[in-house]
């Protein structure tokens, strides 16, 4: 049997390249930023306000965004954001959100997902636990500048609310294919 000899220099070659593209991979995915992490999930960045720098994501998808103080972003309707907003990412939405609420005729609703069914069809999906509210996907673009918030929101009288709500209106969960969505 022949014995075929690998040039060293060509086998440290090979080794270095193969290590530092793996450096740069990893160094890659850690300098992203949220914004750039919501592009390539097709959500638009300005679904979180201007200026996010600290917050982490995981290869699950699982994000954890922390704000400075409390805030609200102006787009067709208010959106307030706590000081940690946290989901789980997967392409065109984002599940289990915990940190936004969306104002609607005086009253603030948490908002338990974000999806884009079709990026063609130019809207975006709130779910607020009763409705499925929609928007215009470009009025998210661009992140808004967030003004801290004088009005505390609270988070358990939401939640109560948006429950006896549903309660009361028989909510039931809207399949992704299901193109009637409700409208506030």
């Amino acid at each position: 049997m022949a014995n075929i000899k690998i040039p060293q220099f060509l086998i440290i070659t090979l080794f270095t390249l193969l290590l530092s593209s793996q450096f740069h991979l990893n160094i890659s995915k850690q300098t992203a930023t949220i914004y750039e992490i919501l592009i390539s999930n097709g959500l638009p960045m300005g679904l979180l306000p201007k200026g996010v720098t600290n917050f982490t994501f995981d290869d699950s998808g699982r994000f954890e965004v922390h704000l400075d103080q409390a805030c609200n972003s102006k787009f067709e309707n208010e959106l307030h954001y706590d000081r940690n907003v946290s989901g789980v990412l997967t392409y065109g939405q984002i599940n289990g959100v915990s940190g936004i609420s969306a104002q609607d005729l005086f009253m603030w609703f948490s908002v338990k997902e974000i999806r884009v069914d079709i990026p063609s069809s130019g809207l975006i999906y709130f779910d607020v636990g009763v409705v499925h509210k929609q928007f215009s996907l470009s009025s998210f673009d661009t992140p808004r500048d967030c003004v801290v918030s004088s009005v505390s929101i609270d988070n358990q009288l939401i939640t109560t609310v948006s429950k006896s709500l549903s309660r009361k209106f028989g909510h039931r969960k809207h399949s992704h294919e299901e193109h009637s969505m409700a409208v506030l």
